[in-house]
């Protein structure tokens, strides 16, 4: 789905992703995990169209989208979630799902006066995708709140459930256990699997929680220092030496402790 080609970038003079190199393959749950200043938000921010590399490609489905605008990689089926959710606070939960389709009629002033039959339809369609995402992720009894209202572990849902009124191809997720209790967390990484399963979806998650990280991903790969480490599975991973001494602190479970 996604291939990252020898991508650099520099801050200042200093080498935040260092020849990074890795697949992100279709219809896997790829982790990408790391100690602080790894370069794995950078890389991501790259992929996305955030950030421009300084060397190195990207390509998504074999087509070259380095330096493509998120606006553009979201038409071609590429969103990116954050750590901190982006939600309209003011608007309900079913308002923030249903402004997320693009080329929605009732947004041009002219279409919404000479063909407005047309619009209400399309208003009708989303608002009905939108009842069904709500009911998928059993948030339905939030319809009507305002989304500033929603815990953290809420919006983390909600903002999964906006990257589902799209229905993309792929989905980096950025820390989607942070800030969020163990309950919701239960309930957030069913809904993952549940989408990568049924739907299809290709997901590449950043986390610092191991057993999230153990429960959702195959493979995983692991930075430091702007560079690719090691890549394989959770078992793998936790007997290689070299990542337990820069991120898992020479623990050998998953669940232990690893500060990010």
């Amino acid at each position: 789905m996604i291939v990252i080609q020898d991508v650099v970038k520099y801050f200042s003079g200093h080498r935040a992703v260092d020849h990074c190199s890795f697949e992100i393959a279709e219809g896997s749950i790829t982790g990408l995990i790391g100690p602080n200043g790894a370069g794995k938000t950078t890389l991501f921010n790259i992929i996305a169209g955030f950030l421009q590399p300084d060397a190195g490609k990207v390509f998504l489905r074999g087509r070259d989208v380095t330096g493509f605008p998120p606006h553009r990689l979201f038409h071609l089926g590429l969103m990116r979630t954050f750590q901190i959710p982006h939600v309209f606070g003011r608007m309900t939960v079913l308002e923030n799902l249903m402004v997320v389709p693009a080329h929605q009629g009732g947004e041009n002033l002219v279409v919404s006066w000479l063909a407005w039959g047309r619009v209400r339809d399309q208003e009708k369609a989303i608002r009905e995708k939108a009842e069904k995402v709500l009911d998928f992720l059993e948030i339905t009894h939030l319809r009507d709140e305002l989304a500033g209202n929603l815990s953290g572990g809420q919006k983390k849902l909600l903002e999964l459930g906006r990257t589902m009124m799209t229905e993309p191809d792929v989905i980096l997720l950025d820390e989607p256990g942070a800030g969020v209790n163990r309950t919701l967390l239960g309930k957030l990484s069913a809904d993952i699997q549940r989408l990568n399963r049924e739907h299809g979806y290709t997901f590449c998650v950043i986390e610092h929680d191991m057993d999230l990280i153990a429960r959702l991903c195959d493979p995983i790969v692991v930075m430091a220092q702007g560079k690719v480490m090691v890549e394989g599975t959770m078992d793998q991973i936790r007997r290689d030496p070299e990542v337990l001494d820069a991120y898992l602190g020479g623990a050998t479970e998953p669940a232990a402790e690893a500060q990010p």
